[in-house]
């Protein structure tokens, strides 16, 4: 409880200090930034102090000689206030975004080393906030929040210091609205407060709303649906202007406010020091002075409460940042076996799995599979079928029993080597916006152009690639959009022997081709799965008739297992599939 009612307070110590332990390997430039900032803060008096000097001295007493050099002195004093400033301001900044690529870098590499399971309950636009907007805002920390904070205190403070010493009835009389400035700025800062929370709210709502909605665009046309998903888009948008428009009200009223109390202050001091003058209390270049140190005295405590806010953001955004950090939800990389030379011999002994806490998919599973024998998997969907190869990849932890590779448990095994003996082509496939050839070859820089071309031609996706403009270096565009469904599970083809996996799964690789593309791959089935362990899922039955041993799958366990005649002969389950999905053919035909 005490951890959410933390979570957007400015001044978070532990989520701060996180924060600042990225600032490690930037060192020098985090001190010349404080070192900058401090200066500015311990020079600001000197402008005025040298005016009055000025105002008093020459200008009173038409010293034109000493005039033009204190004027040259201001100058100079000026040009180097310019310097700091820019070194301060250029400075924050670029520790700022260093910061935020070290941060984004690590988030990305946890994130993509999250187990599948996370994903089924993460929305990806949520995850894309996280990655890009959040930590943009965590940038302003260091470029408006605690750095420029402490300087912008230290720079009131020294100036009030200095006014104090200068003249205490003045400054007394200065202060006099400085109590409704307080409250002014703490009601601002709690307002705005609450409308920024909501303002990242919405831009995560918005975000994970349009990223499903523009990736799923053909279900929203197929069906109709542009206009109800329309009044659904300005809904969530109408919310993101409203939370947005509450904080440019917080704004619209608190800086009139603080115009009007600066303006008062200075009001009182004309008002005050005037009758000093008059009564040669007070000399016209304390006058001048003061009016130039409440200008700025009150020029850092009107951004005071904005940077307050933008700091207080930081925090939120690093704490969302942090959650996702802090997420156990990696596979478990314990395993000290490397995969080399592995056979490809592998068995699941009384494998138990379930997504959720006893919902079991899979139940107490045996099977084994040879090194170089084919299998395959059927059974209507939500049997297990993808279950079982998301388990044999380390996609998913099984809960009881074992899953071996060579006698070996796979959990013994390092995970990446584990996954780079393992090839599998999906039913959809999935394209990156790129060319043909880094799509097969997904960068790996050990896989040549010779190689993929080598592949193509046993895939037989040679000729069809040769006619596409560019050849090899065509972009299929996002998702492969540029290309057909056919062409699309060729490439996955190519894709997998060219990384030549141990172990091969074909999870309904042949579905979505239509019969001229699957003649063409069936030689390039039986070439990429010789001398390899190869599990096939498919509801084409005619695809896996050849299969060493089929097993049949219902709610999780095996009621059938077999060759594709010895399953015939039994007359049961799998015979039934067989002469309906036969008929259903002949009937198509």
């Amino acid at each position: 409880m005490s951890k959410k009612k933390n979570i957007g307070q400015a001044l978070d110590l532990e989520i701060l200090k996180r924060i600042f332990s990225y600032v490690k390997p930037y060192r020098k430039n985090f001190g010349f930034a404080v070192f900058t900032t401090v200066t500015l803060a311990l020079i600001s008096p000197l402008r005025p102090y040298l005016i009055q000097y000025t105002f008093d001295n020459y200008v009173t007493e038409s010293n034109t000689g000493m005039l033009l050099n204190m004027t040259l002195i201001l100058v100079a004093l000026l040009m180097l206030e310019a310097v700091m400033q820019f070194a301060d301001s250029f400075l924050t900044n670029r520790l700022g975004q260093y910061i935020i690529k070290d941060l984004r870098i690590q988030l990305y590499k946890h994130v993509i080393g999250l187990r599948l399971k996370y994903y089924d309950n993460t929305p990806i636009g949520t995850l894309v906030t996280r990655a890009v907007s959040d930590i943009e805002v965590i940038a302003d920390i260091f470029s408006e929040g605690l750095i420029v904070i402490i300087g912008d205190l230290l720079k009131v403070t020294v100036i009030l210091v200095v006014m104090f010493f200068i003249n205490f009835k003045l400054t007394c009389i200065v202060l006099i609205p400085i109590p409704i400035l307080l409250v002014a700025t703490y009601l601002f800062k709690k307002r705005v407060q609450a409308s920024f929370l909501d303002v990242r709210t919405q831009v995560a709502r918005l975000n994970a709303f349009v990223q499903e909605h523009i990736t799923g665009m053909n279900i929203v046309q197929i069906f109709n649906r542009e206009d109800a998903e329309m009044k659904n888009f300005e809904t969530i948008n109408a919310k993101h202007r409203d939370a947005n428009v509450r904080s440019i009200m917080a704004y619209s009223i608190f800086f009139p406010v603080v115009e009007m109390l600066s303006a008062s202050s200075l009001g009182l001091l004309i008002w005050w020091g005037g009758k000093g003058v008059l009564q040669n209390t007070t000399s016209i270049g304390q006058l001048v002075e003061f009016i130039m140190f409440t200008n700025m005295m009150f020029r850092p405590i009107r951004q005071l409460a904005d940077r307050f806010n933008t700091l207080q953001m930081g925090v939120v955004s690093s704490n969302r940042v942090f959650n996702v950090l802090d997420t156990k939800e990696s596979i478990t990389n314990k395993g000290k076996q490397i995969a080399e030379n592995i056979k490809g011999n592998v068995e699941f002994k009384n494998v138990w799995f379930a997504y959720n806490e006893e919902e079991w998919i899979l139940k107490n599973l045996s099977f084994s599979v040879k090194p170089g024998e084919t299998i395959a998997l059927v059974g209507a969907t939500g049997a297990g079928k993808s279950s079982i190869i998301n388990l044999l990849n380390r996609f998913y932890e099984y809960n009881k029993g074992i899953i071996a590779i060579d006698s070996i448990n796979i959990r013994d095994y390092e995970l990446t080597s584990l996954r780079k003996n393992i090839g599998v082509v999906l039913q959809d496939v999935f394209l990156f916006s790129d060319t043909i050839a880094n799509n097969i070859s997904l960068n790996n820089p050990s896989i040549t152009r010779e190689q993929i071309i080598e592949a193509a031609k046993i895939v037989g996706a040679h000729d069809f690639i040769s006619r596409l403009p560019n050849a090899y270096d065509y972009n299929v565009m996002e998702r492969g959009a540029m290309i057909s469904v056919g062409q699309r599970q060729l490439i996955s083809f190519i894709r997998a022997y060219v990384y030549d996996p141990k172990i091969l799964v074909l999870d309904e690789a042949t579905s979505s081709i239509d019969t001229e593309s699957e003649k063409l791959i069936q030689y390039a089935i039986d070439k990429l799965t010789e001398n390899r362990t190869s599990i096939i899922i498919a509801h084409r039955l005619a695809t896996i008739q050849r299969a060493d041993k089929i097993i049949v799958l219902d709610k999780g366990e095996i009621i059938e297992m077999g060759n594709h005649q010895e399953l015939l002969k039994n007359n049961k389950h799998y015979k039934h599939l067989f002469e309906l999905q036969f008929k259903d053919e002949l009937f198509n035909a």
